[in-house]
């Protein structure tokens, strides 16, 4: 049977990215992988992550839109307190990962970053199947998930993984598992209420975490 694996909350840790993809032993020509969001911020090579990203959609893989990923588009399109919105999130060493002598929220020249901007505009929110739904933040509980507003799917938290109840089971990122479990514990959270949170935290000093569907394995990687 062929793997589903889901990966998300890559926050510009390139090199946890390509560790994890090589501790799950991707094949693009066997594997469905599925990326959440949260490519960019915090991290030292959101530049990096995206260009990978970009090349993993070129053999097949399903990218969806994170919250910080959408704070990366609003700063650009100059949405009312967007700049200051992305500055205090991470989105300075994103612009950093562009140009190294970028000090303050001044987009680069590289064509680089205008293409990695285009290439999140076509991201979409969630992907369904028979059994999972996959999204970067959670759902609408009551709600199907096609006639939920995109913002919901990228920032929800507790209304939806205290609450959800449908028939599929949801895989999310977003809310960090330690959070979601309310311990010191990265490592994927099962809920018992048919959600799986995959964040890991890699951007506080947790771990990236891979979720193998259907068998519910989990890969993770940390920063030594």
């Amino acid at each position: 049977m062929k793997r589903t694996l889901v990966i998300s909350d890559i926050h510009g840790e390139l090199e946890l990215f390509q560790e994890l993809l090589l501790e799950a032993g991707y094949d693009a020509n066997e594997d469905q992988l599925i990326l959440l969001g949260d490519y960019v911020d915090r991290g030292p090579d959101s530049k990096g992550v995206l260009e990978r990203v970009i090349e993993l959609k070129k053999t097949g893989a399903i990218v969806l839109r994170g919250n910080h990923d959408n704070m990366m588009l609003a700063a650009v399109n100059d949405e009312p307190g967007s700049k200051e919105r992305w500055a205090r999130n991470g989105g300075i060493p994103t612009l950093q990962s562009y140009d190294p002598s970028i000090a303050d929220m001044m987009f680069p020249a590289a064509q680089s970053f205008w293409a990695h901007v285009e290439f999140i505009r076509g991201t979409g929110y969630f992907h369904e199947t028979d059994d999972y739904i996959f999204v970067h933040a959670g759902v609408q509980p009551g709600t199907p998930v096609e006639q939920t507003d995109p913002y919901t799917l990228m920032w929800i938290r507790e209304e939806f993984y205290l609450a959800y109840e449908g028939d599929k089971t949801v895989v999310f990122g977003h809310t960090p598992a330690f959070l979601l479990r309310g311990t010191d514990n990265h490592d994927i959270f099962f809920g018992d209420n048919s959600i799986i949170g995959i964040d890991g935290g890699a951007a506080y000093d947790g771990q990236l975490n891979c979720l193998e569907l259907p068998g519910r394995k989990s890969y993770s990687v940390k920063k030594s």
